[in-house]
């Protein structure tokens, strides 16, 4: 008997594969547990279609995600900040500023996307890498200078 499996079945398979099983195992316990129904011409045609859309969807996601890394790639974000010896400012620039000012601009990133290269200790230069998702990742240029005043 050919069923399509609708949860992961330990030692059988994943979600919308389709398997040939003994007729007993199929009708005695996948399907009763609503872990797999029949897989009859419609079913699988029907699988096959839902796949499909779910793949146009991921592929537009990816695209919106390509999308945005340019457009973080093209940004500079700058911070001011008091200023000591040695142009060390007080305190650090954090993930946490990073993401909020990130936020500011309309972009929904998460702090923990955010990976810095180095401690922001110093005025001057900084790069930060940002998860996107998708094995995407986006390279944030972030420039530091002295608050006057």
């Amino acid at each position: 008997m050919q069923i399509i499996l609708l949860n992961d079945v330990d030692h059988l398979g994943e979600k919308g594969e389709v398997h040939e099983v003994a007729d007993g195992y199929g009708r005695n316990y996948l399907i009763p547990q609503g872990l797999a129904r029949v897989a009859t011409d419609g079913a699988i045609r029907q699988l096959r279609d839902e796949q499909q859309q779910q793949a146009r969807k991921e592929a537009a996601k990816k695209e919106q995600v390509e999308e945005l890394k340019d457009e973080l790639e093209d940004m500079q974000v700058v911070f001011t900040a008091k200023v000591g010896e040695d142009n060390r400012i007080f305190g650090t620039v954090t993930t946490q500023q990073i993401a909020v000012e990130l936020s500011n601009r309309g972009f929904n990133i998460d702090r923990r996307d955010i990976e810095l290269d180095e401690d922001i200790r110093f005025v001057g230069a900084y790069t930060a890498s940002i998860d996107l998702g998708y094995g995407i990742e986006a390279t944030l240029d972030i420039q530091v200078i002295p608050e006057s005043g």
